[in-house]
């Protein structure tokens, strides 16, 4: 099902490599999963599950996995403790190197899986716009932004020019990993193999060309930028680099060490590419453990902090908007939770939802907008009902008791359907004490639960019986 003109096109391209690049196409593909720092630490993830992993050399977290090992369906992937992701996507950001504190932006984002890893890098501290212009793909990304358990990140569904009105000289980071003719998954998607040809190619590196003068506007002097695609066509590829470059002299590429099996852009493969092509970087299936990908990282010239929204900031509801949380809070979280660096941030209410955005949250006035922050729930007539989101943020040293499942047991699988709970039926069942981990002897009220020590939801203890409030349509079976 490969395209007749992309083999030969290639073929011209690599020459004595070629038939080393064709092999690839037969051999299985890789499978990997990164882990999410935000909840789990690497050493504890490994120690506690029965993966067969080893390591993506490109990044600290990422493992490869066997087939049979089958975590998309593992409990743990409901709890957030990981991303299944295909390795090589995974290099973009490693390179991005986000900080805590940034200002940062993923502008064509889903299904998420760069932007989580971004919040990794950023720990929960900073501003993270997450955008992408397809309502749908960005309903995934929000979905998928909440399993893992990220806070601070507001989820948006904007065109980059739309953003760029909002955010001139913005951020301190952006990654464009942009839509492109998608030629590195053709082993993985038949799909992508049927959508290609010579117009698509052409047609998508129109839209990188635009995608990228957009993110320019938004990076701030000093800032950097990393494009990235999963393709190995020149002409999106060195292609895009040098024509931004040619109208962007503030830019330039930044050499950057690479892993084994990386290699350089290709200044032959574009004509008019400038020496600075052969800073870029490839990622070669026949080279190394992965699919296609290409990738530059760009810096702006000058230096300074960001500049500001031109919305200004979001003001955050008063306390007696949010006192029905606060009564909850009470209830139901440690005392010192309420105070913690978790609860910092700008408080907003749409309707009955109170969400929890990012301490000097920009004003989000004219933007189509998923998620402003933390979705913490929704206030009824007096009373609060905590949200599935806040339930995957939070950790068991947060709330005054929670329910740990074995999660390799049945128990976890039967909460995850949806099924009511039975402490006095189950064995070894017994809801512990956030703060020291103690049976609580006469457990009620809202109760955290949990995949051993990652929080999967929401229960409602009374008497015996644990009600359950998972959400009805991420229930399975």
């Amino acid at each position: 099902m490969v395209p007749e003109q992309f083999l030969k096109r290639m073929g011209d391209m690599l020459g004595q490599e070629y038939p080393a690049f064709l092999e690839n196409f037969g051999r299985e593909q890789y499978r990997a999963l990164r882990v999410n720092t935000r909840k789990t630490s690497v050493e504890e993830f490994l120690a506690g599950n029965s993966f067969a992993l080893r390591p993506v050399p490109w990044t600290e977290n990422g493992f490869y996995y066997e087939e049979s090992d089958q975590p998309g369906k593992h409990p743990l992937h409901e709890a957030g403790a990981y991303y299944i992701q295909e390795p090589s996507a995974m290099a973009p950001v490693t390179f991005l190197q986000a900080r805590p504190g940034e200002r940062v932006l993923d502008l064509c984002a889903a299904p998420g899986g760069k932007t989580t890893q971004i919040a990794d890098q950023m720990q929960g501290q900073g501003i993270l716009v997450s955008n992408e212009i397809h309502p749908g793909r960005a309903a995934i990304l929000s979905e998928n932004v909440e399993r893992m358990g990220v806070r601070g990140c507001i989820v948006t569904s904007e065109s980059p020019e739309k953003l760029a009105q909002v955010f001139p000289a913005y951020f301190d980071k952006i990654l464009v990993d942009a839509p492109c003719s998608g030629e590195g998954m053709f082993r993985k998607s038949q799909e992508a193999c049927k959508e290609w040809s010579p117009e698509n190619v052409a047609l998508c590196a129109r839209r990188q060309d635009q995608v990228l003068e957009q993110a320019a506007v938004m990076l701030r002097p000093g800032g950097r930028m990393v494009y990235s695609t999963c393709t190995f066509a020149p002409e999106e590829n060195e292609g895009s680099i040098s024509r931004f470059l040619e109208s962007h002299p503030e830019f330039h590429v930044v050499a950057m060490p690479c892993p084994e099996g990386f290699e350089q852009g290709r200044t032959r493969w574009y004509e008019g590419a400038g020496e600075e092509i052969s800073r870029t970087i490839r990622l070669m299936p026949h080279k190394l453990q992965g699919e296609g990908h290409f990738l530059a990282v760009l810096e702006k010239s000058g230096e300074g902090p960001g500049g500001r929204c031109r919305n200004g900031l979001e003001k955050s509801i008063s306390a007696k908007e949010y006192e029905a949380f606060q009564v909850f809070a009470g209830a139901v979280l440690q005392p010192q939770a309420s105070g913690t660096e978790f609860f910092q941030g700008t408080f907003l209410r749409f309707g009955e939802q109170l969400y929890l955005g990012p301490v000097d949250m920009p004003a989000l006035k004219g933007l189509k907008v998923l998620r402003p922050g933390l979705h913490l729930g929704s206030l009824k007539k007096g009373r609060f009902e905590p949200s599935h989101g806040l339930a995957l943020a939070a950790v068991p040293g947060m709330v005054k008791q929670y329910l740990s499942l074995d999660p390799e047991g049945t128990p976890v699988r039967r909460f995850l359907s949806g099924q009511t709970l039975v402490l006095e039926d189950e064995e070894n069942l017994q809801v512990l004490d956030g703060k020291n981990g103690q049976p609580v002897k006469e457990p009620k009220g809202w109760c955290l639960i949990c995949a051993g020590s990652l929080s999967i939801g929401w229960g409602k203890i009374t008497g015996s019986i644990v009600k359950n409030h998972y959400p009805k349509g991420l229930r399975k079976g």
